[in-house]
């Protein structure tokens, strides 16, 4: 299933995509698209309802964040061992863990801002993981199980915040707008195997990553675990699995970064693509 939010910001409903690529709404059924109802009881009974007999959404609506009320958003850093060398970092030898703040969280469609003193403001698709069950030193075997499914990250950037300001990297990752999600949550059913997905982002339609999750280092059910050791994982709570080479900060002789005006997309196998207008921050 493709499970979706949509709407005016702050009045998002939920819906579900038909075979027919046409917009479902849910909200006669759910509340919502958030941890109470990705569990696997909340999405049996999605399943089990008459797609088609569900009201058509005219138009083209905007798309929401994919899934309300995150818990945490937790980030795995230099997680393909190709954008560890362009970034001139070494491939750690556990995962790094990151956090951006869950009010970076927008639309996958939503304009993204350039923060105020901005100079450097990067791009990173990613594969996102959206826990479906709570998890508390689960192990790999056990992972796959408390994963609802998949989702569109861009971990926007901004590389002088995080690299040059001192402290964690959170400063250059929580920006307002730095976290579009979507369009679609995408239940895993639907995605057997998330270790070998195309994945790419173009800005002003030239293409600059172009990759695959198949060249990641620690997978998804590592992860997922992994996590589990340090802290819970709670329902709604996303894991946004690192990136690809390409980033502006590895582009040669010198980065490239967003600039207001500028256009992205990207866009993962099966799970949707993204689109989005850089704007000045207000």
């Amino acid at each position: 299933m493709k499970l979706l939010r949509y709407g005016a910001k702050g009045s998002e409903k939920p819906a579900i995509l038909d075979a027919d690529g046409k917009i479902r709404d849910l909200s006669a059924h759910i509340s919502d698209i958030d941890g109470s109802t990705i569990s696997k009881a909340g999405l049996a009974k999605i399943a089990a309802l008459d797609i088609n007999s569900l009201p058509i959404v005219e138009g083209n609506p905007r798309y929401g964040a994919c899934v309300n009320r995150v818990g945490k958003f937790i980030c795995i850093g230099l997680n393909y061992s190709d954008h560890a060398a362009e970034s001139n970092m070494e491939v750690p030898p556990e995962p790094v863990i990151f956090f951006k703040a869950t009010s970076a969280i927008c639309g996958a469609n939503d304009d993204i801002e350039i923060p105020r003193h901005s100079t450097a403001t990067d791009w990173e698709v990613e594969l996102g993981v959206v826990i479906g069950k709570d998890a508390k030193y689960i192990t790999e075997a056990q992972a796959y199980d408390h994963i609802a499914g998949y989702c569109v990250v861009n971990d926007l950037s901004e590389r002088d915040f995080q690299l040059k300001r001192s402290g964690q990297w959170v400063k250059g990752k929580s920006c307002d707008t730095f976290g579009p999600i979507g369009p679609y949550l995408v239940t895993k059913d639907e995605v057997p195997n998330p270790h070998n997905l195309s994945m790419y982002l173009e800005v002003n339609g030239k293409r600059f990553q172009n990759g695959s999750t198949k060249t990641m280092i620690y997978q998804v059910p590592f992860i997922v675990a992994y996590l589990s050791q340090f802290m819970s994982l709670q329902a709604g709570d996303i894991i946004s699995t690192g990136t690809p080479p390409g980033v502006g900060l590895g582009q040669k002789p010198h980065p490239i970064y967003l600039k207001a005006g500028d256009r992205m997309e990207l866009g993962i196998e099966g799970l949707g693509v993204q689109k989005q207008l850089t704007i000045p921050a207000p």
